[in-house]
């Protein structure tokens, strides 16, 4: 049992100081509790079971305490561009941004380009940049960029820009587009132009896709998270013009397009770099609810609380959710068309997991990454990246579903142990082996919840095992699903946003690792094919009429390098519902 303080105060202005200190880890002690009153201080006690009001006393406490840590209130710049058809020499603004291959730099026998493009600046320059270009030994390899600050043309720099030996790809035109947006941050500059060398190289077809790659890149290279940083910087670029791409309204619709999903990628990146203490299911429920208002014309938000989600028979989330003083909160956004027939239901779940402690099977030793568990919400933040966007986007004729169970997994006296049995929304019953196993378990009853929905197609997401690292590394995120038809479209919008996904074999003779004595199922099978048996564990929760991929992005949900959130999944997320809608 515990004791319920009740207080009443002389005076309005005084305040509570609560600290209590327990021998016992049982969490129904009262014993060795000490209490700091402030003065003129009347007290009352009761005794009542430590329950849900002591939870959500602790809940209220945590928030209250715990670092004080609010984020900054940032304005992201706008950029606008536009597509234009004219002379780079008579182009006017702060950079002149050209991409060049490494054929586009070769030089004749007097050392000038032969270039067609890079011949006329140089002309315009005196000769100045195929001087300065060979001093500075740029070549146009991958990641080579150089700024030079010459008089002669209309803009007040030239930058160039390695493209390789090629670019091609939708991932080589968003490289591209960052460079512009680093090069732009580095000089200060708020006008940018950027053209290719050889435009010709790029096809009608996809001049379309590669000019939106460019925007796309820009603004997420331009991109920093400062809202916990005590100074930051605002980046005054605003206009950026992209020459040699074609001009006209479905080019500048495609650019919109390409803004309206880089800022749902940069919501969803805000929302994994957010340290847990921030970011807690409470505060991602309101950041969801938060899209639906904004969009209130198309999207609508069901957020259920633990004893909406004890009724639905979710025991395997509720389990996962039991140790934390942080109570869960299941999101459920819906997106429909504000006219107009709805022709395909899709279903888009993300694991919500805003820290992951690991439970009683605490994450420890090197490699554990216990410090970043707060990227194991990366899945639910590419679900409500894509809201964002889809939100902004309104394709027709989709119906898109956005599901999350957010939750922690903490220790304490009330979390699930090894070896207990979790009965989730299905009947199923599940063996609890490893409680790091714990984002399987929450997506268990999400998926269900999903098929309940009736929709047509499920992709779900999750930052979920470890053995996808070893497997693909930290580019590459492993898909699998029983649907080569669904493989098929989800791969193809991944190669038109740049991300990149490996299908991976589901094999169902793993499955045998996944038999329990005492239940249905174990929640983990080991270190063998870990990626595998997780994804088969979920198969377990998804109706056979509903096509359904998972996607594991454990991988490059991260950028160690920059230390921040990649934002992945938000991109192909879109693509795909595009293409589902009419």
């Amino acid at each position: 049992m515990a004791v319920a303080l009740v207080t009443s105060f002389a005076s309005s202005s005084s305040r509570l100081h609560l600290r209590s200190f327990s021998s016992s880890p049982s969490p129904f002690s009262s014993r060795f509790v000490r209490f700091c009153f402030p003065p003129r201080l009347k007290l009352a006690f009761a005794v009542t079971p430590l329950y849900s009001s002591s939870r959500a006393m602790a809940h209220t406490l945590a928030q209250a305490t715990l670092g004080l840590t609010q984020p900054n209130s940032v304005d992201h710049p706008k950029i606008s561009f536009a597509a234009k058809e004219i002379d780079v020499t008579e182009w006017k603004g702060d950079i002149l941004a050209v991409g060049v291959t490494e054929k586009d730099m070769a030089k004749d026998a007097n050392s000038k380009f032969e270039n067609p493009i890079l011949k006329k600046l140089d002309a315009h320059l005196g000769g100045l940049l195929a001087d300065v270009s060979s001093e500075e030994d740029f070549s146009g390899k991958p990641g080579q960029s150089t700024v030079l600050r010459l008089p002669g043309l209309g803009s007040k720099r030239v930058g160039l820009i390695g493209l390789g030996k090629s670019a091609s790809s939708p991932s080589a035109f968003q490289s591209l587009g960052e460079a512009v947006a680093a090069a732009a941050k580095a000089s200060q500059a708020s006008s940018v132009a950027v053209v290719l060398a050889s435009s010709e190289s790029v096809s009608n077809e996809s001049k379309l896709s590669s000019a939106s790659a460019i925007a796309s890149g820009t603004v997420l290279g331009l991109f920093e998270d400062s809202r916990y940083k005590s100074e930051s910087k605002k980046p005054s670029l605003n206009s950026v013009d992209i020459i040699g791409f074609g001009t006209g309204p479905e080019l500048e619709k495609k650019l919109k397009y390409a803004e309206d999903v880089s800022y749902g990628v940069i919501f969803g990146r805000e929302l994994v770099n957010s340290p847990a203490n921030v970011l807690t299911p409470a505060v991602l429920a309101e950041e969801a609810s938060k899209l639906a208002t904004m969009y209130s014309d198309v999207m609508t938000a069901n957020i259920l609380n633990e004893e909406q989600c004890r009724e639905l028979k979710m025991g395997s989330y509720l389990a996962v959710a039991a140790a934390s003083a942080n109570p869960p909160h299941f999101i459920h956004l819906v997106y429909k068309p504000s006219s107009g027939p709805v022709k395909t239901k899709l279903a888009l779940v993300g694991k919500g997991l805003t820290f992951d402690s690991g439970g009683y099977n605490i994450k420890t030793g090197p490699g554990c990454s216990i410090e970043l568990m707060k990227f194991d919400m990366g899945g639910s933040a590419a679900v409500l990246g894509a809201a964002k966007a889809i939100g902004q986007i309104k394709p027709p004729g989709v119906e898109v579903h956005f599901i999350v169970a957010a939750c922690e997994n903490m220790i304490s006296g009330t979390g699930m142990r090894p070896g207990d049995v979790l009965t989730a929304s299905n009947g199923k019953t599940i063996e609890v082996n490893n409680t790091d196993a714990e984002g399987r378990l929450t997506l268990a009853d999400a998926l269900v919840y999903a098929c309940n929905q009736g929709v047509d197609k499920i992709v779900d997401l999750a930052t979920l095992t470890g053995a996808i690292v070893v497997a693909l590394g930290t580019s590459t995120a492993g898909i699998y699903t029983p649907s080569d038809e669904l493989a098929k479209e989800v791969i193809a919008a991944s190669e038109r946003s740049g991300e990149k996904l490996w299908r991976m074999p589901l094999e169902e003779s793993y499955w045998e690792m996944m038999k329990s004595g005492v239940a249905d199922m174990v929640n983990t099978g080991g270190r063998a094919g870990g990626s595998i048996t997780a994804a088969l564990f979920l198969k377990q929760f998804v109706d056979e009429k509903v096509e359904w991929m998972h996607i594991d992005m454990a991988g490059p949900v991260w950028n160690e390098k920059k230390k921040a959130a990649t934002g992945f999944g938000v991109a192909t997320l879109v693509e795909w519902v595009q293409n589902n809608s009419s």
